[in-house]
């Protein structure tokens, strides 16, 4: 099987590894630390968080901004549960903004026109969750403008976009936001096997996150509350969570970072050739000139003289041993989510959406012949 995504461990990686293991800190050591640093400075951000997956750096990231009970958060109906389950954690409303049908991304027409009427009503979102989808950054310096003009915060969630940029900046520089959040899981750009980091430029977020990310604990002179009882002596200021890094996860991140351009720039090779040889009735997501996307996925919709069902292509595709896959369902569709009170036909680009879209295999070890035999079996199949 093909699959549509898959590491890429080197044997300079396994040693980075191997080499923490015979270290005295398997967790709270040097490493984590050191992996923080090298990805704020890759992004050209101030601070960074590096915590045990990207679901618990969206937490982190919400309750940091104050995200409580009676809030309302605003994401996008096309990505993984976690980008609307972060603020349900803090106890918050969620709802979602359309997406753009062209590139799959929140639409800044449908998200200006929701704040509108947001603020007629009295219920504008404290935060908003732009959703990199498959490594292209939204349209954020438009977003950021409009959290100006209507005063809420801004989280990217940039799970797919490691290695990408929007405007000349990484992403992850927080230019447009308050607060950016990665995954390191293992299909991602890079991997720690599991992992994430939530990237800001205000130290006051950086402080909340560190504590939130560690039961809520601190053991830091400045922020402590009494005089400390001695060298072993930490307090817990709020309630927290085991969300740490490990030393051994740390260690693999931060060799993979070091392959990280060339595996963003593979990744564009492949999606040019896609996008140069796949039939023209298949068509990609479109990609806005302003920005390098870091390819985590390669998405494309079956036009409406498509002669066979998504379904129907994507099961074939699997029978020939090509792993397609869909990315995603969306989020106001899941059952929970349609016992919170949202219904079929809400957010329908979302859903025309789902119904034409399919990702086809795409990772930095992708051979030459795989990709023309995943393009020739999808020729066929239409």
């Amino acid at each position: 099987m093909i699959p549509y995504g898959k590491q890429d461990i080197s044997d300079s990686d396994i040693q980075s590894v191997v080499e923490v293991l015979k270290s005295d800190f398997l967790t709270q050591g040097p490493k984590v630390p050191e992996f923080e640093s090298l990805v704020a400075k890759y992004c050209s951000a101030e601070f960074a968080v590096a915590v045990n997956s990207a679901t618990s750096a969206l937490h982190i990231a919400c309750l940091s901004l104050g995200t409580q009970k009676g809030d309302i958060v605003w994401t996008s109906p096309i990505s993984f549960v976690a980008s609307a389950n972060c603020a349900l954690y803090c106890g918050a409303k969620v709802d979602f903004v359309d997406i753009d049908i062209s590139t799959g991304n929140m639409s800044v027409t449908a998200l200006e026109k929701k704040l509108q009427i947001a603020e007629s009503k009295g219920q504008l979102p404290k935060i908003v969750i732009p959703v990199h989808l498959a490594g292209q950054s939204c349209d954020m310096a438009k977003i950021h403008a409009l959290s100006k003009q209507y005063g809420f915060y801004i989280i990217e969630d940039a799970s797919h976009a490691v290695g990408g940029s929007y405007q000349g900046h990484k992403v992850g520089s927080c230019a447009y936001s308050d607060i950016t959040v990665f995954s390191f899981h293992p299909v991602k750009i890079i991997t720690s096997a599991e992992g994430g980091m939530a990237l800001t430029n205000n130290s006051n977020v950086a402080r909340k996150m560190k504590k939130f990310s560690s039961h809520g604990v601190t053991n830091i002179t400045e922020e402590l509350q009494e005089v400390s009882h001695g060298p072993w002596y930490y307090e817990q200021q709020s309630l927290g969570y085991n969300y740490r890094m490990t030393e051994l996860q740390a260690a693999l991140g931060i060799s993979q970072l070091e392959r990280l351009d060339k595996f963003v720039k593979q990744r564009n090779y492949l999606a040019k050739q896609y996008d140069t040889l796949l039939p023209e009735n298949v068509l990609h997501l479109s990609q806005d000139v302003s920005t390098e996307s870091a390819y985590h996925l390669y998405i494309v919709k079956l036009d409406e003289q498509a002669s066979n069902s998504q379904k129907e292509i994507i099961s074939a595709l699997r029978e020939h041993s090509i792993q397609a896959h869909l990315h995603y369902i969306p989020i106001h569709l899941q059952p929970y989510y349609q016992a919170l009170g949202f219904n079929k036909g809400d957010f329908p680009n979302a859903e025309i959406y789902y119904s034409k879209a399919i990702t086809l295999p795409l990772h930095p070890n992708l051979t030459q012949s795989e990709q023309l035999f995943i393009i020739d079996t999808l020729r066929g199949l239409l």
